[in-house]
């Protein structure tokens, strides 16, 4: 299967760097077909504060650092520039894996200082991606958040997460558990090579189906709207999601933060060359020029008449479908276990 990256872009933070100079010769260090390695690793953290008001959190969790989709738009490449890695093919081919994950949410769950709130699981990389088959972090983790009846909500473009449904819908019947599904397009073509190693939009599609018709409330995220590649597809995009029974939907604009710009602008103009310079200065019209903004408020939703128009359709259209109504998650029934005899 292919990669999105077509190379790894030097990381910002060494000094030194390896790669290939000239290929099919000596120099070339690794090839882009090499199997995905599983990076285990101790962390000392695992919940993390989301600051930005961007992006509809307030906690997340990430079993898994670096993510085998290869979306070539992903923001969270950039995070494996601090484990030492490449916002490129390292990002795909390199999967760091928590395996301490469960043992840190209890431990952040029982601090004394822990208010409940919802956390996100997947608000870096996808918590369903190939890895998840293999380590099974994810579902820990949300057996771990059942025990102690701490609401969960779920962003993933990976049908695998129907393998859960079991703790899933007795979490949902409790108001502890919500998911979103990213779609970004319904053309398969498209998806094919811009999300290489990901399920089709008809499986995901049915995913948002299954998992509403269970019980657990499933909506759809538009992420991100790619002005010239996806734009055009939010009325469908969103009239199918109604379809399958999703009551809410979301969306963002691209962002190309950080070395993300190269990998994408590489993956633009090879896979879409005839149109990828309007592509590319409709995305920097919707910054101000740039491929990115980092100001809080903006960055997601972009800015200019584009994006405004953009953000008028989303509009329009969620309520003519019906997608406004948000999760509602229940914190009143957040307990630590053991401790429920402190109160006599």
């Amino acid at each position: 299967m292919t990669r999105g990256a077509q190379h790894n872009p030097d990381n910002r933070f060494l000094k030194q760097a390896k790669g290939i100079f000239h290929p099919e010769a000596i120099d070339e260090w690794e090839s882009r077909d090499e199997a995905t390695i599983y990076l285990e690793e101790h962390s000392k953290t695992l919940v993390n504060k989301v600051d930005s008001p961007d992006v509809g959190m307030y906690y997340s969790m990430n079993p898994y650092q670096g993510c085998e989709h290869g979306c070539a738009y992903c923001y969270a490449r950039n995070t494996h520039e601090y484990w030492g890695y490449s916002a490129g093919i390292d990002f795909e081919q390199k999967v760091i894996v928590k395996k301490n994950a469960p043992q840190l949410l209890e431990q952040f769950l029982m601090n004394p200082s822990w208010k409940c709130m919802p956390i996100s699981l997947s608000g870096n990389t996808d918590c369903y991606q190939p890895a998840e088959q293999k380590f099974r972090i994810t579902r820990r983790l949300l057996e771990v958040c059942y025990r102690f009846k701490q609401p969960v909500s779920i962003i993933t473009k990976n049908a695998y997460i129907l393998k859960d449904a079991d703790i899933l819908v007795p979490m949902a019947k409790e108001g502890l558990a919500a998911v979103m599904i990213t779609i970004t397009s319904l053309d398969e073509s498209l998806r094919r090579v811009m999300e290489p190693r990901t399920t089709t939009a008809f499986q995901r599609l049915r995913v948002v189906n299954d998992l509403n018709r269970m019980g657990v409330p499933a909506g759809v995220m538009i992420g991100p709207v790619i002005p010239g590649l996806n734009d055009h597809e939010m009325k469908k995009i969103l009239e199918a999601a109604s379809d399958a029974g999703a009551s809410s939907a979301a969306y963002t604009f691209v962002r190309l933060n950080g070395s993300v710009q190269f990998v994408f602008r590489e993956w633009l103009f090879k896979h879409f060359p005839e149109r990828a310079e309007k592509v590319w200065h409709l995305i920097e019209q919707g910054h101000g020029g740039k491929v990115n903004d980092n100001r809080f408020g903006i960055r997601m939703r972009g800015e200019g008449p584009f994006a405004e128009l953009i953000r008028q359709q989303f509009k329009k259209y969620s309520q003519k479908f019906g997608l406004t109504k948000p999760w509602e998650a229940d914190c009143s029934k957040f307990v630590k276990p053991g401790q429920q005899l402190s109160l006599f």
